[in-house]
């Protein structure tokens, strides 16, 4: 079983998130993704970089984000991490229309859940916060039964 594993540690500013967006996209493509399945997981990448940089890092551009992609033929693994301030209540975080910014909608995690199979928030205060997701590829996604 092949696996293709991409890095990328990137600065804290808005303009990589496009580039983020654009390299789990690509890596999407080479895996055989629907068209809605693209915009989905580039969604949820720029959904999980932009809460890295705006919240993690309070827009801070000397920091960093990493982000991690593997592919094999079942699935798309992505993380993304920082080490920024951290979310006090992962649960709460994840709770539709909850932000610590009232400019945001809060929806971030919600459309992060939706679009992926699964979702997993690591996060320690002053630490830092660790976003995993796997996106299945249909013909290796678990039944729901």
């Amino acid at each position: 079983m092949e696996v293709n594993k991409i890095i990328l540690t990137f600065s804290s500013l808005p303009q990589n998130v496009t580039i983020a967006r654009m390299l789990a996209s690509s890596l999407g493509a080479q895996m055989d993704l629907a068209l809605s399945e693209l915009e989905e997981l580039k969604v949820a990448v720029s959904e999980a970089v932009s809460n890295a940089i705006i919240h993690g890092y309070s827009n801070a551009p000397d920091q960093f984000v990493t982000l991690e992609l593997e592919a094999d033929e079942t699935k798309i693994s992505i993380q993304v991490t920082d080490n920024g301030c951290g979310i006090p209540d992962v649960n709460q975080a994840m709770q539709a229309s909850y932000s610590t910014d009232p400019d945001r909608m809060g929806l971030g995690f919600i459309f992060m859940q939706s679009f992926m199979d699964e979702l997993r928030v690591e996060s320690e205060v002053n630490k830092g916060t660790k976003v995993l997701m796997v996106k299945y590829l249909s013909h290796n996604r678990p039944s729901s039964h």
